[in-house]
């Protein structure tokens, strides 16, 4: 799972891409021999520690919580099917890669409750990415889309996932079409509750542009919403079936361009590959909402996150 960020980008025909189904191979690749591996051990507290059958299936609980305290490396392989008033044709496909590493950072610890700083930066890479530039023409461009950080502060409640704090948005984008060209910032919001068999929540994020970063004069600064809403209902052997989708709405774009709201369901397993633990996901998704000039409209998702050891144990501060 994942706060995935969604760049707004005008998705459009793309052409023959050697580099995403490769990735889509691989990560299937790993997917099915991940299903037949051995399982790894976590302890509550303090991430991979040593590798024993049985455990899996709690890693992938907490892997299922975007405020958990395992640390992992979650890596997104998205093949979005976009069609729109701009494209007399066929629906066309793009591809795109997030990487999110998720960084639990254990701040404060006394008897009665522990508070963790959560950050999971989005980096977004666009693989040969087309770019409408007018009815039925493109042109193609790759490169990396703007970044978003959430710092989130969160409690432990028990059975519940509760987290608040500050995102920000860096002008990373190397082509214009793949970002908003200035810094932003805003709020972002975790709420859910977990048990046993099932985890569900919402993740809101709300960013307002600051400033410039080589914008073109008389463009509106940026004020968009990602909203991820997600549910995993555990199964035996570190099996899970759910979804998490990203709700998108934009301020800036013209009346019926500004919500795309998927819908989507998958199954993942958590086992252990190459001597480290990993959950390896697959989910389709369908916009029910979306942009009538040019928007996704299905997409198919290939996640793999490997978990890594904690790189903090202690929190900073200390209670009595």
């Amino acid at each position: 799972m994942s706060t995935k960020e969604h760049t707004t980008i005008r998705r459009a025909r793309v052409g023959r891409q050697p580099i995403v189904p490769a990735a889509l191979l691989l990560a299937f690749f790993f997917f099915t021999t991940g299903a037949r591996g051995q399982e790894a051990r976590v302890e509550p507290d303090a991430g991979v520690t040593a590798l024993e059958v049985g455990d899996a299936a709690e890693t992938a609980k907490k892997l299922a919580n975007p405020l958990s305290n395992v640390w992992a490396l979650f890596t997104e392989f998205d093949l979005p099917v976009s069609d729109g008033n701009l494209n007399p044709g066929h629906p066309q496909v793009g591809g795109r890669m997030l990487f999110q590493p998720i960084l639990p950072i254990p701040l404060f610890s006394s008897k009665e409750r522990e508070w963790n700083l959560i950050t999971r930066p989005t980096i977004p890479f666009l693989f040969s990415q087309p770019i409408p530039i007018g009815p039925n023409k493109f042109d193609r461009k790759g490169g990396i889309g703007d970044i978003q950080v959430p710092l989130i502060i969160s409690p432990s409640v028990k059975n519940w996932i509760l987290g608040v704090g500050p995102t920000l948005l860096l002008p990373s984008a190397t082509e214009k079409a793949f970002g908003r060209k200035q810094w932003g910032a805003g709020p972002a919001v975790v709420v859910g509750h977990y048990s046993e068999k099932v985890t569900m929540g919402v993740f809101p994020q709300y960013f307002v542009g600051i400033g410039s970063h080589n914008r073109s004069s008389g463009v509106a600064d940026a004020s968009y919403m990602n909203v991820l809403y997600f549910m995993y209902y555990n199964l035996p052997n570190a099996w899970q079936i759910g979804f998490s989708p990203t709700v998108t709405w934009d301020r800036r774009a013209s009346a019926g361009n500004r919500w795309n709201v998927p819908v989507g369901i998958g199954v993942s397993k958590t086992a252990r590959v190459g001597g480290m633990i990993s959950k390896f996901e697959l989910d389709f998704e369908y916009s029910v909402v979306s942009e009538d000039a040019f928007g996704q409209r299905a997409m198919v998702k290939l996640i793999v996150t490997p978990v890594i050891p904690s790189l903090i144990h202690k929190p900073l501060f200390r209670g009595r």
